[in-house]
């Protein structure tokens, strides 16, 4: 019996931990807009505002945005150009009906942790299986706190000619900072396409979306 003790620990360790694995959480998203936004014609342009949304004052003049806040910029473009809105390349703001405003924001912080449901405990009878083996070996599969990761991601639609917003919405999601959903290009390929999930969508409703 003893050769097989280990295999029987790391299946039980095994099987724990991806009981306690955590899912992606879902996307928070909430949207504003006027009735403009659903009587867009396919190939509306657009240009996009290279001034970061959230804090424009944190780019000095000149400086250029930083390669996260593209990886948003392509994602959000992505699902206009999805709408039927088309880039207009090299175009002034004059020339074009809609400026396309892009920010997000990503904090840290600690979440409680778990105790895991499941518990290993080898030696006599005490053992979590009873099996009176009689080794004295026990570990504890539950965690501490884990670093979690906040994104928001926010977007606005301009009226290009007057400033005046035509549409604007924000995701927030909230995620382990080593899942592979923290990545900037993959968090902001999420958070964009529930942000813009049957769009425009309904104005001043906050949804989730899986």
């Amino acid at each position: 019996m003893m050769r097989h003790l280990p295999a029987v620990l790391l299946g039980t360790a095994t099987l724990a931990l991806g009981a306690c694995a955590t899912p992606v959480p879902p996307v928070e998203v909430t949207r504003f807009h006027t009735a403009a936004p659903a009587g867009w014609a396919p190939g509306t342009r657009y240009v996009v505002d290279s001034a970061p949304l959230a804090d424009p004052a944190a780019m000095s003049p000149g400086s250029q945005p930083s390669l996260e806040w593209n990886s948003y910029r392509l994602a959000v473009e992505r699902q206009l150009q999805l709408q039927g809105l088309v880039a207009a390349e090299g175009a002034s703001e004059s020339t074009v009906p809609i400026k396309v405003r892009i920010g997000f924001e990503r904090s840290d912080h600690a979440a409680p942790g778990k105790r895991s449901p499941v518990s290993v405990g080898v030696g006599g009878s005490t053992g979590s299986y009873g099996s009176g083996v009689g080794l004295g070996i026990g570990f504890n599969l539950g965690g501490g706190p884990r670093q979690m990761q906040d994104l928001q991601l926010s977007v606005r639609l301009d009226d290009a000619a007057t400033g005046r917003a035509l549409w604007e919405g924000r995701a927030i999601s909230s995620v382990p900072v080593k899942a592979p959903a923290a990545q900037p290009s993959l968090a902001a390929a999420k958070l964009a396409e529930a942000l813009f999930k049957d769009f425009p969508g309904e104005s001043g409703r906050t949804i989730t979306v899986p």
